[in-house]
């Protein structure tokens, strides 16, 4: 009997977590990182209170943006071998190093950005998604 393709049965409770932690994890670093952020973007504290952005739909895209990845994470980490915690933080390292720095280190070098706003977001993104990995990784759907 042939074998059929693998299956991903996605844990819509570990992604929803995922991304919750995720969230909280983002308002933590950007808050510790807040002043060498707005620098690193040209802008002030005065700047980002007077630019009328809704805080619930940035709140609501970031919540979003990260199901959207640690669902993706699940899917690479099911389809590659063992769903656990530590294959999950790997693929989500790598999915961060072949898609995530090769992006915003291009973007960056184009835009002649500091490496200190580079080195801000994008280990904002290689935590977030190594978290986001163990934990959609260690929680298989029952």
């Amino acid at each position: 009997m042939a074998a059929g393709p693998p299956r991903v049965q996605q844990n819509y409770v570990a992604i929803l977590v995922a991304a919750i932690a995720s969230f909280l994890f983002e308002a933590a670093w950007y808050s510790f990182f807040l002043n060498a952020w707005l620098k690193g973007i040209g802008h002030n504290r005065q700047w980002l209170e007077s630019t009328g952005v809704s805080l619930w739909l940035q709140c609501g895209t970031a919540v979003v943006a990260a199901a959207l990845l640690a669902a993706t994470i699940s899917a690479f980490t099911q389809l590659t071998g063992a769903q656990t915690a530590w294959r999950g933080l790997k693929i989500a390292a790598a999915l961060w190093a072949g898609c995530v720095l090769s992006t915003l280190a291009t973007e960056y070098v184009f835009e002649v950005r500091s490496y200190a706003i580079f080195s801000i977001n994008a280990g904002f993104w290689l935590i977030s998604m190594m978290l986001m990995g163990a934990i959609v990784g260690a929680w298989e759907k029952r």
